[in-house]
């Protein structure tokens, strides 16, 4: 097993097509062929950006008879997900302060009319 890092994961995602291909694995396997035609691209394009996404960690490759499907990799998704559970605080914690002070200021604008 391998670290995965988030630099990679972070890079990989920044392309839109990467992460269309990753919201379409979301969903279940898929093979190159599949997403050939799913994404009108060439077949070197989609192995391309799926061999980014591999180094990355982020999508593992199966083998079912003649077939290589595609699918997510849960521990790259993991490794995204907990680099942001630090910001998931910071935003819920700024909402919250935004409710409390809208609720505040909500009552003190009906008072002055």
């Amino acid at each position: 097993m391998y670290m995965i890092s988030l630099d990679a994961c972070l890079s990989a995602l920044a392309d839109p097509t990467r992460r269309a291909i990753v919201a379409r694995l979301a969903s279940g396997e898929a093979t190159v062929s599949q997403l050939v035609d799913q994404f009108n691209l060439t077949q070197p394009t989609i192995s391309s950006h799926l061999r980014v996404l591999e180094t990355a960690g982020l999508v593992t490759t199966g083998k079912v008879a003649q077939t290589r499907p595609r699918r997510l990799n849960p521990a790259g998704l993991k490794t995204i997900a907990d680099w942001l559970k630090d910001y998931a605080r910071f935003w819920e914690g700024t909402i919250d302060s935004f409710v409390d002070h809208a609720e505040r200021t909500s009552g003190t604008e009906e008072q002055g009319q």
